[in-house]
């Protein structure tokens, strides 16, 4: 936790601690407790060099232990074990996928390389009538349903989010390769060694700790805004986003609500962690934690988070995006942190990086659905006030 953490307990919104220096953070965090609407509740966490300087959390129901479902934050655990393997040498980033895992080398994905699926420019985001509950918990199955589909693009010509399917299709690469599952790597390389609050995977005993994901509660104004966006479930977002499934036809707000989803650990979205966990995972990443060496060379955090795919993505209806391989590219959307800067935002509203430049490690989570989905728009706030406050110490 540090040594200089401090605690004025009842005289703050927020519970919890932060180091000398960090102060601002606090006040960051407890304004956005107050701005939001009545039953919110968050988690903020945050590393500089390997130790925890911020620990956070507010509103009802929730303390620092609780868990709950981070949606596509959980990609950025999965694409951790990918950057391993490959700085090991067991995969290869210009290799085809077909070298790996033959089944997929058909249908015009024959020359798909791992570097290109992990930069979201293979094509097979989904399948037409969605996945039913029982293949979207299960990361095998999604795998076996994509592995002969033809893409919905020419692989490499344009690049659309893969938003429930990416952690299948670089899993199976990642079972193929070495025998395990991505789940079974990531536990005993990542999540395990470390004491992470973040599964890929959450196990019976950990259940009481699970709050379930609470619905987004718009405004009228917001509620009219997203019905004139409404997309329809064949269209290609449609698609990507599983709204062809009658169980899904309302969003995916409830996915880690679904007791099969968060036990499976389904990599794209699947995931169950606290903001410890999400900035715990991102220090072990880049620096030394406990005496451990960081788990990435600063030549594979630099790899990974170089820019591979920026513009219109085509399965979020042209809306401009960044990805490195596997990670999104944060400075683009957070340009006050370091070019390098790796993480992954999630549905629900959390966020997490890791900022080298610095030594940082940002976790931030909460359990009511964000408006309008994504990342909140708060988590950016407290970035910016985190990083300003590395910088200085």
């Amino acid at each position: 936790m540090g040594e200089h953490m401090s605690d004025n307990g009842n005289a703050h919104i927020a519970q919890g601690t932060v180091a000398e220096g960090f102060e601002p953070v606090r006040e960051a965090f407890e304004a956005t407790l107050t701005q939001e609407r009545a039953g919110h509740s968050a988690q903020l966490a945050a590393y500089v060099d390997g130790r925890r300087v911020v620990d956070l959390w507010g509103g009802p129901e929730i303390t620092g232990e609780s868990l709950t479902g981070v949606f596509s934050s959980s990609k950025g655990a999965a694409h951790l074990v990918v950057a391993l393997l490959v700085q090991d040498g067991t995969l290869d980033l210009d290799e085809e996928v077909r070298h790996y895992w033959p089944e997929f080398g058909s249908a015009g994905k024959e020359h798909v390389t791992l570097r290109d699926l992990l930069a979201h420019r293979a094509g097979v985001v989904g399948v037409e009538g969605g996945f039913p509950l029982k293949e979207l918990a299960d990361d095998r199955l999604i795998a076996e349903r994509l592995a002969d589909r033809r893409p919905f693009w020419r692989p490499g010509t344009a690049f659309g989010y893969h938003a429930l399917v990416i952690g299948a299709l670089t899993g199976e690469v990642v079972r193929r390769a070495t025998g395990r599952t991505l789940q079974e790597v990531y536990e005993d390389r990542i999540r395990a060694p470390y004491g992470l609050d973040f599964y890929l995977g959450l196990p019976e005993e950990q259940e009481h700790r699970w709050l379930s994901t609470q619905p987004m509660d718009p405004t009228p104004e917001q509620k009219r805004e997203l019905a004139q966006g409404a997309v329809g479930p064949d269209s290609l977002q449609g698609i990507a986003f599983n709204a062809g499934d009658p169980q899904f036809a309302n969003g995916i707000q409830s996915l880690p609500n679904f007791r099969e989803v968060r036990a499976g650990g389904q990599a794209s979205a699947g995931g169950v962690a606290s903001a410890r966990g999400l900035a715990g995972m991102y220090a072990a990443a880049i620096s030394e934690v406990d005496g451990k060496a960081p788990l990435l060379t600063a030549e594979t955090a630099a790899r990974f988070a170089e820019i591979h795919s920026f513009g219109p993505d085509v399965a979020l209806g042209g809306m401009t995006h960044a990805f490195g391989l596997g990670f999104a590219a944060t400075s683009v959307d957070y340009p006050f942190l370091g070019a390098r800067s790796f993480g992954h935002g999630g549905a629900a509203g959390s966020q997490a990086f890791a900022d080298p430049s610095v030594g940082l490690a940002f976790g931030y989570n909460r359990r009511r659905f964000a408006y309008p989905g994504g990342a909140a728009p708060e988590a950016g706030v407290l970035a910016k006030v985190v990083r300003e406050c590395a910088a200085r110490v």
